[in-house]
């Protein structure tokens, strides 16, 4: 719509006084960039600050305190956010792929066990050879303590509350949130870590966006998390191994 139209438009709506009509234009326009300065200041806040903050300046020990905090922030938000249902989540039960979901994790653990054996061959099914009660537990306490927060903040969040001022490109509003994700992750210090989570970001994010399916992107995460730890990669994921390069 051209701006003369939109301004024949609230010029009918406000009557025939165009002063009134340009005062309201004015005053809608305002009001919207307020609205988006508002979403950019939390996303930066929620996605690039406090990522940076638990990587630079929280101590290990702590950082899943902070962790417990932002997720509990970006819940309060989802929440808030206008038009979103938590029933919303639901939608897209019939649009899983199992057979994209199996696949990733293969190739998890293929990538896994390859990865371990050149660099860490102590660690590769650490935990199914000595702790295997520990591992279980994990298999079942990780989807829901861990993959599922995740999945709320950074892809229905992401992709619900801040839409509008996302990339206008789908392709690249994946990028964009398979590097914050990646990002969320820093505080290990690690290459792998770093690689895998954006990988793995921009799997869960297709899965949520392109085939809009948040439980398909859930699951993407459960079963690549337990993989994952099955495994043995968990060694990077650990905050008590943590090294900073500073």
């Amino acid at each position: 719509m051209t701006s003369e139209a939109i301004r024949h438009c609230v010029a009918l709506r406000f009557g025939t006084g165009s002063a009134h009509g340009e005062q309201a234009m004015i005053e809608a326009g305002s009001s919207s960039k307020r609205g988006a300065g508002r979403l950019r200041a939390e996303f930066l806040a929620l996605f690039v600050l406090a990522p940076l903050v638990m990587a630079i300046l929280v101590p290990p020990r702590q950082m899943f305190s902070v962790l417990f905090g932002m997720t509990a922030v970006g819940l309060v938000l989802l929440h808030r956010t206008a038009a979103f249902r938590w029933r919303d989540l639901f939608a897209g039960r019939d649009r899983i792929d199992w057979a994209w979901i199996w696949l990733i994790g293969l190739l998890v653990m293929l990538f896994g066990a390859a990865l371990l054996w050149l660099v860490r061959p102590e660690a590769l099914f650490a935990l199914v050879r000595r702790q295997p009660e520990l591992m279980i537990m994990i298999l079942l306490l990780y989807p829901l303590l861990s993959a599922l927060p995740q999945e709320l903040l950074f892809r229905a969040l992401y992709f619900r509350r801040y839409q509008s001022i996302l990339p206008r490109q789908r392709w690249a509003a994946l990028l964009l949130n398979a590097a914050i994700f990646s990002l969320a992750h820093l505080m290990y210090w690690s290459w792998v870590v770093l690689f895998m989570t954006f990988v793995g970001g921009l799997a869960f994010a297709w899965a949520y966006e392109m085939r809009r399916s948040f439980p398909m992107a859930f699951l993407l995460h459960a079963v690549a998390g337990d993989v994952l730890f099955l495994v043995g990669l968990g060694v990077f994921f650990y905050s008590g191994n943590v090294v900073r390069p500073f």
